[in-house]
């Protein structure tokens, strides 16, 4: 089949686009307010952009019951700070829980009987039951275009450069990442997530050091 992405003819019950674009990591989001209240929210629309720097990114869209933005890009923007803690299987479901719409200013980490665990570099704390956990220094939010009709799910994009990083030593193995130790979900479309558990290497054929 083929459908007009403006006009999503496409005749399905739900729109397909975000189950193509599969998987999709998910960035924890732990940040705190300007009087210090901690906040936790996954993202899907969430990955590295950098390496030199290390720089990531988490999107948004639309608005958040009764602020203009996400709670996450309010307070990213109004401290300059952010952490990213990684999802692994044993924690899908607290990170369900912190999907659930709350008013400004609630935990969700507490929300979700998560620990918190404080940082190195920034005053968010991490989450210490998450296996990775990425320190940031947000660095800018680029709006995105607006689509006539659909003003209300205008979406933006934060940046952050990535100042510490926390690995549990657990998931480290002959010096590399054992992803298998930790198995990350990832999203899919519609309310569907998978697991990573099945990993295989290529190597690149024109450089040697990709190994």
């Amino acid at each position: 089949m083929f459908y007009d992405a403006a006009k999503r003819d496409h005749g399905l019950p739900q729109d397909p686009l975000k189950s193509l674009i599969v998987p999709r990591p998910i960035g924890w989001i732990s940040t705190v307010d300007r009087h210090g209240r901690v906040n936790l929210a996954p993202y899907s629309f969430y990955n590295a952009v950098s390496e030199f720097p290390p720089v990531v990114y988490f999107a948004i869209t639309g608005t958040y019951g009764s602020t203009p933005t996400k709670h996450s890009r309010m307070n990213a923007e109004s401290t300059g700070e952010f952490v990213v803690n990684m999802v692994s299987e044993s924690l899908k479901e607290q990170m369900n829980v912190t999907t659930s719409m709350v008013e400004f200013g609630v935990d969700e980490l507490r929300l979700a009987g998560l620990t918190p665990e404080p940082s190195t570099l920034v005053k968010p704390p991490r989450v210490k039951e998450s296996p990775v956990a990425l320190e940031c220094k947000y660095w800018r939010t680029i709006e995105l275009p607006t689509e006539k009709g659909h003003e209300a799910k205008r979406g933006s994009v934060v940046f952050g450069q990535v100042v510490g990083v926390h690995i549990d030593d657990s998931i480290i193995k002959d010096g590399r990442i054992d992803t298998l130790a930790f198995k990350p979900v990832a999203r899919l479309g519609y309310s569907e997530y998978t697991t990573t558990d099945n990993v295989w290497r290529m190597r690149r054929p024109d450089d040697p050091k990709f190994q």
